[in-house]
């Protein structure tokens, strides 16, 4: 480049200078120049400017003697002599004072002219719910918080507000509760805050006070006190009114409210129940949960949605158009449809319409395994999904979120952002809420989600799906859908196999056909085909006791016959249902001179395996489990259960459904989630060990496994084959088990102390509120019960005043006297009614005394006991007034037959009747007995009680009864002798003779009554009657509405025990430091945080605490004895004696979880491997040091991974940077080489 000559500066040019700044490209502009000087260089030294340092003194100072960090820690006095002299620090007080800003209180709003739009003014206007935060409120309009907590939360938010449980409403928060009435700001006040020691001195003080010019206290208490007189006035007015129409018609309006009919036969009396028919039947019963038809087809789907949010390649079943419809109508659905019927095809679309409205779809599973591949599903369909597990988290930001269950319910209770943009959840698998684990994770999460979330529900078909999803509507009070398949789409036979060589390979017998018949035909073939041959054997040597239990070379014969039978059918893949996972590995290495694929899918199993397995190091491909099933995959078998390492189950899974592995031993894991059909199901056995015991298969269990046969597209019909390897099933069980029902859904809710601490830290959430709306509470209506209540209040209110002067004074204690009588009268009653010798004595041609509505203390005797013990009656010949045989006569209001024991005989001639008799109209068992013919009596009585017979003279046989018992009673006009329980009926339990003598002390106390003799005596009586019996209901009610009949109380106040021993929460239920801690850990809080309060894990290295912690994931037994370093056996020791300690505090404040139930959890069985793990060892070595199968291994350290994390973050919350440290150190060490390959899914 040539250079520029730029001639002298003349007198027209700026005096302008640029001079660059050393070699970092800066330039500065020198427009001043000196007059008289040249124009500065136009550049300075090589390097720019000099540098500056301080002197090394300053310098010296600044690091070592102002820094505190490089203080003395020991000689403190020394310390804090020198520290002030050399620092000289400046005091800033107003640094120790921090106040965040507070947020703006109003905002400004533009005014608009409407009709051309133009600015005309701005306005400001004031922001509601500023103070609002994640810290202080349930509700959705708080500020968002940071963006490192968007996703997750944190501890220390409040929950957004769960849908179904109200804010107080404003005349909720006006009416002052008992505790509240009237405070009196001189004297009452409380001096000591909750939670401190000391408090305030209110005691009179010297200076004086300036008085205010209006003291705003008492012009409110002034209004308040006016608006309650007016009150007080209306209300006294009203009584008076009241009052006034109850004196005019007061026996009208007895007579009309039929109080007068109350007898002890009758608990309520007519009147209260008189107000129900007004009310419309549909405003009763308001069903939350709506079956849908789907038995015609849907015609104007394209109509109703011409521009779907997703198109299908293939035509939609009425159900899925259905659930389509109900989800564009923003409706929460539940899908029961069959294996296989499609039910994705609701979750997709789910997702397709929240992208469309933009927002956010969280889609939860109950095992890690089906969220991976739900995510490799959606994310060919739909680009934009997320992953969130235990140990992975992909793209958060997604709008369709997969997570499992157990996230989910975090994310709610720590508040996280993501829920305000949330419009569906989906819950796949639902069926999975009966797990006794992990159910009640499910029922949590239903409860705590906010109103705007619709929920999706999937699952098998369930045969209780309309009453859960009456649950779920009732507490989120919102409508639910509920969408049932009719049936499978690919119709399933079940078939018998007894073959076991290749001359009987072909014995398959058709036990079930696709239509549903139970062909006895094919069982009863079965049994033959397999007697036949064992007959030959017997016959020489007698029979042989037939074991379940088949040798090994049985079992191989047996699947070689099979499997050469289906692979010439042509009936593969094929999946094979072993309960044993030891079952699973010998059958498939049984089968090596088995080969089921081509030279062509041997090649691309090949390829397939070796593109998996690349990515895992070099040490790990030759493991002796990989080893051998890439043997097995190149003939088509494979093994999956949980044994098996991830890595290889997904290469297996993957090769599977490209229809490669021809035969697949699996568990019944392989059924539960993994969307993987084939074309025939075979169960090697029909028992499974469920952790107690040998069982057989529940329906639901066999359906959920046997629904894998039958490849929608692919197969006309499923094949399902039950092997008969010993001897044929019993036909009993085989039909139970095809024909039964499938499992209900049953609530599996318990409290955890996570689930109280994270309730407890939200004032505004009570336990108590998330126990009623569990699904094991589902019973309780509490709106229904709630609108009673109030009917029964105003019934109350309406009733005529008691009147209880004079005689009448000992009115109320008189009836619940005589109720207690009748009470005892009929629980004894009972007790006869139930004993062998009280029945004796209720037989033919006893006499009775009888009190109902008709009769008062009339005899009578026995003509025929009814053989129905539940409601048992007793036909009986009573004698009555003439003219009163059909009971038209009054019916004695009171209960005057309790204090008088007179019998009855009648003023004119002596009729009868012949009645059935309860219990409780019996009132007395005599000594007596008659000769009665009691056939002729009944046959003549039936006989006169038709038309034309009505005037015939009785028959010889009930005169002489008649006569009889009127005999009877006119000589014992005092009443007859009775049959005493204990002394004639020899009862000597404890009840009966406590009652006989309770019944005798009432009966005496009966006579020192005065209010019988009062004349109005009936009609005051009848009116106590009516008001208690609507008082006894009210009662009842209020007593279901509230929180004592939760079933789950006494537990909840149990575990609040435990809490406060431990110093959780205080006194008062706020939650403590260790509280806070306890509610970051997922499982074992207890445990965990003591350890963590106990130091147990501080003095260890992270590998030993990695180790420690194993005992919190790990669940099986192990036969090898761990070879440990002494430090970590001395932490084993410390670990169980904590555990020993919270199992006796939990026994002793009452939960039933013995002690060593409770150590007993936490097994150690894997120490030494987590440790050697940990220490770097290649995988291959470890897995020689444990019996334990190797998937089993790494599932355990992931596991273990997640309690790291959790550990972690409550060392954080405690201020121990140093564990926190550790914890991260010792989650690095583990997460290597083959423990945390990626999934094959996620990538």
């Amino acid at each position: 480049m040539e250079r520029i000559n730029v001639p002298p500066v003349g007198p027209m040019d700026l005096p302008l200078s640029l001079l660059e700044l050393g070699c970092s490209g800066r330039f500065e502009l020198i427009t001043h120049p000196v007059p008289g000087q040249p124009l500065p260089p136009q550049s300075t030294l090589p390097h720019g400017l000099p540098p500056t340092s301080l002197t090394l003194e300053t310098e010296v100072e600044k690091q070592f003697l102002r820094d505190p960090a490089w203080l003395p820690i020991h000689d403190t006095d020394f310390l804090f002599q020198k520290f002030p002299k050399v620092t000289q620090r400046k005091v800033d007080v107003d640094s120790l004072l921090s106040c965040s800003p507070s947020a703006l209180q109003s905002g400004l709003s533009v005014v608009r002219d409407p009709t051309t739009g133009m600015l005309l003014d701005f306005t400001e206007v004031l922001l509601e719910n500023t103070g609002l935060s994640a810290k202080n409120s349930l509700s959705l309009q708080r500020q968002p918080g940071p963006p490192s907590e968007s996703l997750r939360g944190s501890n220390t938010n409040y929950p957004f507000l769960p849908g179904g449980m109200e804010e107080l409403t404003l005349e909720q928060i006006t009416k002052k509760s008992e505790l509240e009435e009237e405070i009196d700001f001189e004297n009452d006040l409380l001096k000591v805050p909750p939670g401190l020691k000391a408090g305030m001195d209110f005691t009179s003080k010297e200076a004086k006070i300036a008085k205010a010019e209006v003291n705003l206290m008492s012009l409110l208490s002034e209004l308040e006190d006016s608006t309650d007189l007016q009150r007080e006035e209306e209300e006294k007015e009203k009584e008076q009114k009241k009052e006034k129409a109850s004196n005019l018609p007061r026996t009208n309006s007895l007579e009309d409210l039929g109080i007068k009919d109350a007898a002890p036969s009758v608990s309520t009396s007519k009147g209260i129940d008189q107000p129900k028919p007004a009310e419309s039947p549909q405003e009763q019963k308001k069903k939350w949960a709506v079956p849908v038809d789907i038995s015609s087809p849907c015609e104007d789907f394209y109509k109703r949605i011409p521009n779907p949010a997703f198109k299908w390649p293939f035509e939609l079943d009425v159900f899925q158009k259905q659930a389509i419809l109900r989800l564009e109508a923003h409706d929460s659905v539940f899908v029961a449809a069959h294996t296989s019927a499609g039910k994705t095809v609701v979750a997709e679309y789910a997702i397709a319409l929240s992208q469309k409205h933009m927002t956010r779809t969280i889609y939860t599973s109950p095992i890690k395994a089906l969220s991976n591949q739900k995510f490799r599903d959606f994310k060919t369909t739909f680009k934009d999904v997320g992953l969130l597990t235990g140990d992975v988290q992909l793209s958060p930001e997604s709008s369709c979120l997969i997570m499992t269950t157990e996230i989910l319910r975090s994310m709610l209770y720590n508040g996280s952002e993501v829920i305000r943009d949330l419009e569906w959840v989906i819950f796949d698998e639902v069926h999975y809420i009966n797990d006794a684990e992990r159910g009640v994770v499910w029922e949590e999460v239903l409860i705590m989600l906010p109103d705007h979330v619709s929920i999706i529900l999937l699952s098998a078909t369930v045969p209780n799906a309309l009453e859960f999803s009456e649950w779920i509507g009732r507490i989120k009070k919102r409508h639910i859908y509920v969408i049932s398949t009719m049936k499978r789409p690919v119709p399933l036979e079940h078939h018998l196999y007894t073959g076991n060589s290749t001359k009987t390979q072909k014995e398959m017998f058709l036990l079930l056909d696709a239509t549903g018949n139970f062909l006895t035909k094919g069982y009863y073939a079965a049994v033959d085909a397999k007697k036949e041959r064992t007959s030959k054997h017997a016959q020489t040597f007698g029979t042989k006791n037939t074991s379940q239990n088949t040798t090994a070379s049985q079992d191989r014969s047996v699947w070689l016959a099979l499997l050469h039978f289906l692979s010439q059918r042509q009936q593969t893949p094929v999946v094979a249902f072993t309960f044993s996972r030891a079952r699973c590995d010998d059958n498939a290495r049984s089968l090596e001179s088995m080969d089921l694929t081509t030279s062509i899918e041997k090649a691309e199993i090949h390829s397939f395996f070796q593109k998996s397995l690349s990515r895992l190091r070099g040490g790990d491909r030759q493991l002796p489990q990989i080893l051998l099933m890439r043997d097995l995959l190149k003939r088509g078998v494979a093994v999956h259960h949980s044994g098996i390492l991830p890595i290889l189950k997904e290469v297996i899974e993957m090769l599977f459904s490209r229809g490669l592995v021809k035969v697949l031993f699996a568990t019944e894991t392989f059924a539960m989630g993994v969307n993987m059909p084939a074309r025939t199901v075979v169960f090697d056995s029909i028992r499974k060990h469920d952790g107690t015991g040998f069982r057989n298969l529940l329906p639901g269990e066999y359906i959920q496994m046997a629904g894998r046969a039958g490849r929608r597209g692919l197969d006309a019909t499923g094949t399902v084959i039950i092997l008969c390897k010993a001897g044929v099933h019993e036909m009993s069980d085989l039909h139970a088990m095809m024909m039964g029902k499938p499992t209900l859904l049953q609530s599996q809710f318990r409290l955890t102390y996570t689930m109280i601490l994270n309730l407890l830290r939200v004032e505004a959430l009570r336990v108590t509120d998330m126990m009623k709306r569990s699904f094991s509470e589902s019973h309780r209506n509490a709106q229904e019960h709630e609108k009673r209540i109030s009917q029964l209040k105003q019934t109350l209110s309406s009733l005529p005043p008691l009147d209880t002067d004079g005689q009448l004074s000992d009115l109320l204690p008189y009836y619940h006297t005589v109720t207690e009588l009748r009470v005892t009268n009929e629980s004894l009653q009972k007790a006869i009614v139930e004993s062998v010798n009280g029945l004796k004595a209720l037989s033919v041609g006893r006499v009775l005394v009888v009190n109902n509505k008709q009769h008062l203390n009339a005899l009578g005797v026995i003509l025929q006991v009814s053989s129905d013990a539940v409601n048992r009656t007793f036909t009986t010949l009573i004698i009555c007034e003439k003219g009163n045989e059909d009971g038209k006569g009054e019916a004695g209001a009171a209960h005057p037959h309790l204090f008088n024991t007179a019998l009855f005989i009648p003023e004119g001639p002596c009729s009868h009747t012949v009645q059935k008799l309860k219990l409780q109209d019996i009132s007395a068992i005599t000594v007596k007995t008659l000769k009665v013919i009691p056939d002729r009596i009944i046959d003549n009585y039936n006989k006169r009680q038709q038309p034309r017979f009505r005037h015939e003279p009785p028959g010889q046989a009930i005169s002489t009864a008649t006569q009889e018992l009127l005999r009877l009673a006119e000589a014992n006009p005092g009443g007859v002798a009775t049959l005493d329980p204990v002394n004639d009926l020899q009862l000597k339990s404890v009840d009966v003779v406590e009652g006989c003598m309770r019944l005798r002390m009432l009966q005496d106390s009966l006579k020192g009554f005065t209010c019988v003799h009062s004349p109005t005596f009936s009609e005051q009586f009848a009116r106590v009657q009516g008001r208690m019996s609507v008082q006894e209901e009210l009662d009842r009610l209020l007593f279901l509405v509230s929180d004592q009949s939760l079933t789950l109380l006494p537990e909840y106040h149990q575990r609040i025990k435990v809490l406060q021993s431990l110093q959780y929460i205080d006194g008062g239920g706020a939650v403590q430091l260790k509280g806070r801690v306890a509610c970051q850990i997922s499982s074992h809080e207890l445990l965990l945080t003591e350890l963590l309060f106990e130091n147990v894990l501080s003095p260890l290295a992270p590998e030993e605490s990695a180790a420690l912690l194993s005992c919190l994931v790990f669940t099986q037994n192990t036969q090898v004895e761990p070879h440990l370093t002494s430090s970590l056996k001395e932490s084993i020791e410390q670990v169980l004696s904590v555990a020993r300690r919270i199992g006796e505090l939990q026994r002793q404040c009452g939960i039933p979880q013995t002690a060593e139930e409770f150590v007993g959890q936490f097994k150690f069985g894997l120490t030494e491997v987590v440790y050697c793990w940990a220490r770097g060892m290649p995988f291959a070595e470890i897995a020689l040091l444990t019996d334990i199968q190797e998937g089993t291994v790494v599932r355990c350290i992931q596991r273990l991974d997640e309690v790291l994390k959790e550990v972690r973050q409550a060392a954080r919350i405690v201020g121990d940077s140093v564990l926190g440290s550790k914890m991260e150190k010792a989650s690095l060490a583990i997460r290597r080489d083959i423990v945390f390959t990626a999934s094959l899914y996620t990538h």
